[in-house]
């Protein structure tokens, strides 16, 4: 049986949903007729003290964008955003990390780094290291989310050790991987619940032993605990990979999707096919009709479901009340079988967890909430990062739950969008509504995302469609038809918060915009903003000086060991850096205007 909590975080199925609305700079959706249903009560802007308008934010400006830098820094700065501009040495930038180690020794190495790229996009070794920047970046209106960038190198494994543990146990073995038969995105392909497949991708934690998992969350609190002593409104990241076996999260994803599609299909069935997915309302007798003729479950037991939690009331059913009927009373083994769309046979929406799987399932809910609650008793936001397409759905209501429980009073654990993915408008708005009929407060950061090369690596090898955006404008008008979404949110609703993790200029000028029409004042904080340590200052100090919450993504650890996250950065952010001209530019301009003025050596330039 699946734990409750487990059960609980699968009733907030996201699904192709959410009420269209007009974006500028973005394709309005076909119009439905229908509105966005009730909102949460929240006082409007006329009901509060106007404060003043903030200042306007120059991004041209290069002294006031590298006010906070010495003249040794804007020459990193130029040095090392020249280099990842260059396409051969971000393609290889691993080996030749590799050979620079065996060549230099490692003394000499790490200060080569410390010189170079490690200072420019890491802080420090360890807590303590890390404080000066943290302190200096606060002085200029800039806080922090620590990171604690120490992972597992992105190569092959080593001699003697298999990717398959970390994502097939002895029992699943047992079943004959029954899980990895069909090729399609949620299931669990051999070494998908692993990144060592040989491809170069973002984090994602190789699973060891439940005992490497604790290390995690150890490591994980003592990041809570550092941004908790560093900043009085800082934020402090995690993985829900580290927690646990991928394999889990694979699961958890394939039980929600085709808990999603089955729900779908019920609705086409009624001739709801055109709606959007919050529009769809099964009609109750019908649903119990059509689900007794499945021989998944008689009326009676039906009704019993229905009424055991005070839904069908009304006569009809919609996606969220349906993702509620998943519960510890239920019998999963028989309520979770669900016909395949293409055989019209049933089959286990969810594999029976052996006892040693459902005692590591608890454990991994138990870490999640022993780092909630620190969060909480310590006053930092916790980050949730968003992983693969294949982990998300999991891990994203994973979060969810956490919302519902730490939520309640104010924003304490932040969800991650991903833009890039074609159905992130709908998970947006579905996520929201759910925020809305249990009254905790909706937060979260937008991202672009970073796992584009994997994600369709992996879709033409196992032959499933695409999940990303085919362009790159197309990730940008999902990125802005879903920031329009939750500003209109903030504007009717105190119960709402967002992070714009954006290094694109024009995605941070239209928040300003959207933001001035909409009212949204900065000292509200319900907006800030996020960038990499390292990257695009000419943004981040402009808004930090102008009064707008900002802040770094600040990740540090030892230099041998973070030389993975700089790999991967180096190849995630690779098409931006070779863009990145204007940074360039300015770091450049401001370099001559020091020399000319004669302060190149002024600690106050």
């Amino acid at each position: 049986m699946v734990p409750r909590s487990a059960v609980r975080a699968l009733c907030a199925t996201a699904a192709p949903r959410g009420a269209p609305r007009s974006v500028p700079g973005a394709t309005p959706p076909p119009a439905t007729g229908r509105g966005r249903g009730p909102r949460s009560s929240g006082p409007g802007p006329g009901s509060r003290p106007v404060p003043p308008p903030p200042p306007a934010v120059d991004f041209g400006d290069p002294r006031e964008a590298f006010r906070s830098k010495s003249s040794a820094e804007l020459l990193r700065g130029l040095l090392v955003l020249g280099l990842c501009a260059v396409e051969p040495l971000v393609e290889h930038n691993r080996e030749l990390l590799q050979l620079g180690r065996r060549v230099l020794g490692r003394a000499l190495f790490e200060r080569l780094m410390k010189m170079t790229f490690y200072g420019q996009f890491v802080a420090g070794e360890d807590q303590e290291a890390i404080k000066p920047l943290i302190r200096r970046n606060r002085a200029f209106g800039v806080g922090a989310v620590l990171d604690y960038s120490v992972e597992e190198d992105l190569g092959p494994a080593p001699a003697g050790r298999q990717p398959q543990p970390s994502c097939t146990s002895a029992a699943e073995k047992e079943r004959g991987g029954a899980e990895q038969r069909e090729k399609k995105q949620h299931h669990a392909h051999r070494g998908s619940g692993s990144h060592r497949n040989g491809v170069a991708s973002p984090r994602t934690y190789f699973y060891a032993d439940e005992a490497k998992c604790d290390q995690h969350m150890e490591t994980f609190l003592r990041c809570i605990d550092a941004s908790s002593g560093s900043s009085e409104d800082g934020f402090s990241a995690i993985k829900l990979t580290a927690l646990a076996r991928p394999q889990f999260l694979l699961q958890f994803s394939e039980v929600l999707v085709k808990w999603r599609r089955f729900f779908h299909q019920m609705a086409v069935e009624q001739g709801q096919g055109g709606r959007t997915a919050l529009e769809m309302k099964l009609e109750v007798e019908k649903l119990q009709e059509a689900l007794a003729n499945l021989g998944i479950a008689t009326k009676a037991e039906s009704q019993h479901w229905l009424t055991g939690e005070n839904l069908g009331a009304s006569g009809t059913v919609d996606l969220l009340a349906w993702n509620s009927l998943i519960d510890s009373r239920t019998k999963l083994s028989k309520l979770l079988l669900i016909p395949n769309t293409k055989t019209r046979q049933l089959e286990p929406l969810f594999s029976h967890f052996t006892e040693e799987e459902d005692q590591q399932m608890k454990r991994m809910l138990q870490r999640m909430d022993i780092l909630a609650k620190r969060a909480t008793e310590t006053g930092v936001r916790l980050m949730v990062d968003a992983e693969q397409s294949y982990f998300q759905p999991a891990i994203s209501h994973l979060t969810l739950e956490m919302q519902r429980r730490f939520n309640k009073e104010r924003a304490i654990i932040f969800n991650t969008y991903q833009c890039y993915l074609k159905e992130a408008y709908n998970n947006v708005t579905v996520d929201v509504e759910l925020s809305r009929r249990e009254g905790w407060h909706f937060s979260t950061k937008l991202v672009r995302g970073a796992y584009m090369e994997q994600e369709r690596e992996r879709a033409a090898k196992f032959g499933y469609e695409d999940p990303i955006n085919p362009t790159y404008e197309k990730t940008n008008e999902m990125y802005h038809r879903c920031l329009d979404y939750i500003l209109e949110e903030i504007k009717h609703s105190q119960k709402a918060s967002v992070m714009v993790a954006s290094h694109n200029e024009d995605t941070i000028k239209f928040t300003l915009r959207r933001m001035m029409e909409l009212g949204i004042h900065p000292s509200e904080k319900k907006v800030c903003f996020g960038q990499l340590l390292g990257m695009c200052d000419q943004i981040t100090f402009p808004l930090g000086q102008a009064g707008f919450p900002v802040y770094k993504y600040v990740p540090y650890g030892p230099v041998d060991e973070v030389l993975p996250y700089l790999s991967r950065r180096a190849q995630e952010n690779r098409g931006f850096m070779q863009r990145a001209n204007q940074e360039r530019d300015l770091l450049w301009r401001e370099f001559k205007r020091r020399l000319f003025a004669g302060t190149i050596f002024s600690p106050n330039p």
